[in-house]
């Protein structure tokens, strides 16, 4: 789906992360690397082979678009070391484009793990009138880009059904990122009257006005 935020170009991508057009910018947030490390140490039964999964999408949307820069959106890490990040450093060996991370609540391992990677690290971004934080925020005359939430929606059909499912949540002001890891989980928002949803369908993004 193609959305237009303050005349700039931005597609939303069914897997959670966002292409600005003009700056050639592949914004992705909240990927929780080495949480599903973390689960199978502490004895869930999550397959192995999902550990491996984040890197299949990352490398599934980057043939996509023609990105130049990749900035996440916080939370890159999910928080102590453990053997996820040898495959991410792995991983940073087989992409040419820019690294950069805002920083996170759960990005808490030494910078220096990050700069041995050539990834910078900012508290948060300004680009033209856009800021780009982790929290979500809010400053005069800046359009918000962030992340954190883990924005979910929950529809209901017309019988008792329910069906919940990931989204951008664009406020007038704001536009808070899906999580892009997995087995991250939401966090429900009810929109209010300016508010539009987003919603990650299998193989779309379909917009949801209140």
């Amino acid at each position: 789906m193609n959305i237009r935020i303050h005349n700039q170009n931005f597609v939303l991508h069914p897997c959670g992360a966002a292409f600005w057009e003009e700056k050639k910018i592949l914004l992705i947030s909240d990927l929780h690397l080495g949480k599903i490390a973390h689960f199978r140490k502490h004895g869930m039964a999550i397959p192995e082979k999902a550990v491996h999964e984040n890197f299949k999408r990352l490398n599934n949307i980057l043939q996509l678009f023609d990105a130049e820069t990749i900035i996440f959106l916080g939370d890159l890490f999910h928080s102590k070391m453990n053997n996820e990040w040898e495959f991410f450093a792995d991983w940073t060996k087989t992409v040419t484009q820019q690294l950069i991370l805002v920083e996170g609540n759960h990005d808490i391992i030494s910078k220096k793990n990050y700069t041995d990677l050539n990834i910078e690290i900012h508290p948060e971004i300004i680009i033209d009138d856009f800021l780009l934080t982790h929290h979500p925020s809010r400053a005069e005359n800046f359009f918000n880009l962030c992340g954190h939430i883990h924005p979910g929606i929950k529809l209901k059909g017309l019988g008792r059904q329910f069906l919940s499912l990931s989204c951008f949540f664009r406020k007038p002001d704001q536009l808070i990122f899906p999580a892009f890891g997995e087995f991250t989980g939401n966090f429900y928002l009810i929109p209010e009257e300016n508010d539009t949803v987003y919603v990650l369908a299998k193989d779309e993004v379909i917009e949801i006005k209140r």
